[in-house]
């Protein structure tokens, strides 16, 4: 028997090392030589690996061994790096394009369940009342605890017209929550505007795909066609990101040529980038410059941004640079704070690796990592719960700069609850359609900030204070803060 377990234990270890391989170890190995190869952990994996094959209850396939300590080994870097097989590289494709048959939600992990980050409006997630903040512990029969994240994506999306029972916890509320929904054919327009009055603008970008920044150039060419704006909002709340060509393609429609975006630090040359207001910075070489003849007015027009706790990652981008070049006036609740830079590697053709590579700063010099962007005006509108989770609240979070430098959550976020908050009960954030004014208070805000009325901080009390706003959100004649 011990001669056994020996031999699978060498079997494991040279499986283990074929895989190390085969995801450029020795690239790795070759670009930091003097860093000693961990023998000892690898002969421990090795030894792991011969006890399951030889004394675990049931047989289990050399590849799903491997492939559970892949993805093991990546989830504890942080909570958005992953192992992607080729189901998960063609998610990522679809996510990107707009266009899969599911449920509407944007999702991620915490504490080993599947998280709701925010419901997409109009979809069969939204209707039932699916929240952000909800925990899913199970996909009809199957129990979410420790389930990859591109698995549990690729039970809930499906053929339009078929069924799925998701069970759903909720901060206080007394027992899980159990919804059916079918599946429809979600086709999200990341970009949609209307004209809220004469003169006023209203932009929401629901996240950042491919089309994201041609579309917000048609919707402002239409917009001009009507007359000269007086003021317009661009609505990123509860956007949690995406491409981010497409938001330097948004921020460049703002802001003059060559401005700087957002640079980006790594470890890596590759790393380390500096993106800025120009075309081969969102277009990336192809096509035609969809915001070369955007009318003049555009550059000019007074711009508020709004934001929540929902705003994330790419859109996080967008507020911070149009803040830092005093071009927008930024109102709402404090970001989300995902700061860093996820890339895909590829390992092969049928494989890859989506692994964090760097930080983003806005460009004045600020880490968004689990900062993310505070507003200049505070407009809470009873949405934004103190226990709302953030960048900040999640475990293996990338620290603000660096190791060891202390991440502090923005106003709004609060540390992970504590167990004597767990039954506490809360009522549950309004409901309603993003830009619709009769709903929508932080829109009004918005509006009264640009036409120069008084603007309410405030929705959760009648005896909130109104502010009237100094200046408006004309463009400054400030040059942007240097980059540190």
């Amino acid at each position: 028997m011990r001669d056994g377990w020996k031999k699978a234990g060498l079997i494991g270890l040279g499986t283990v090392l074929g895989v190390l391989l085969s995801l450029n170890f020795s690239a790795v190995a070759q670009r930091e030589a003097k860093l000693p190869i961990p023998y000892e952990d690898l002969q421990l994996l090795s030894a792991v690996f011969g006890k399951i094959k030889s004394d675990y209850v049931e047989q289990v396939s050399d590849e799903k061994l491997i492939k559970e300590a892949i993805h093991g080994m990546v989830r504890g870097l942080d909570p958005h790096s992953d192992f992607l097989d080729a189901d998960a590289f063609k998610e990522l494709q679809v996510s990107t394009q707009g266009r899969f048959g599911g449920l509407g939600i944007e999702v991620g992990v915490e504490d080993g369940f599947i998280r709701v980050v925010s419901p997409i409006e109009d979809t069969p997630a939204f209707r039932a009342g699916v929240q952000a903040g909800d925990l899913i512990v199970k996909i009809d029969d199957t129990a979410t605890r420790g389930m990859p994240l591109s698995k549990a994506v690729e039970k809930m999306r499906g053929k339009p017209g078929t069924e799925v029972v998701l069970t759903l916890q909720r901060k206080g509320a007394d027992a899980l929550i159990t919804v059916t929904l079918t599946r429809e054919e979600i086709s999200v327009k990341s970009v949609r505007a209307k004209m809220l009055e004469p003169g006023y603008g209203y932009i929401r970008v629901r996240n950042f795909q491919e089309r994201t920044g041609e579309d917000l150039a048609k919707a402002l060419r239409d917009f001009y066609k009507q007359g000269e704006l007086k003021g317009l909002v661009l609505d990123v709340r509860s956007d949690p990101g995406g491409l981010l060509n497409q938001a330097v393609a948004v921020s460049a429609a703002f802001l003059p040529k060559d401005a700087l975006v957002v640079y980006t630090d790594g470890r890596t040359p590759d790393a380390r980038m500096r993106l800025t207001a120009s075309r081969e910075h969102y277009m990336r070489g192809r096509g035609e410059d969809y915001l070369r003849d955007l009318p003049a007015g555009v550059k000019k027009v007074p711009l508020v941004v709004l934001v929540d706790g929902g705003t994330a990652s790419a859109s996080e981008i967008v507020a911070g640079a149009l803040q830092d070049h005093k071009r927008a006036t930024v109102m709402g609740m404090g970001t989300f704070g995902k700061g860093s830079v996820q890339t895909i590697l590829p390992l092969g053709s049928s494989a890859g690796l989506k692994l964090t590579t760097a930080r983003y700063y806005t460009p004045s010099g600020r880490s968004i990592q689990a900062k993310g962007i505070e507003p200049d005006v505070a407009i809470d509108d009873g949405r934004d719960s103190p226990n709302r989770i953030r960048e900040a609240n999640l475990e293996r979070h990338l620290e603000t700069n660096k190791p060891g430098a202390a991440a502090t959550p923005p106003p709004g976020a609060s540390a992970r609850p504590s167990p004597q908050d767990k039954d506490e009960k809360q009522a549950p954030p309004p409901r309603f359609e993003f830009g619709a004014p009769a709903e929508d208070f932080q829109l009004r805000q918005a509006i009264n900030h640009l036409k120069g009325e008084p603007v309410v901080a405030s929705n959760r009390t009648q005896s909130a204070a109104a502010t009237t706003p100094s200046s408006l959100a004309a463009p400054a004649k400030d040059k942007p803060a240097a980059v540190k």
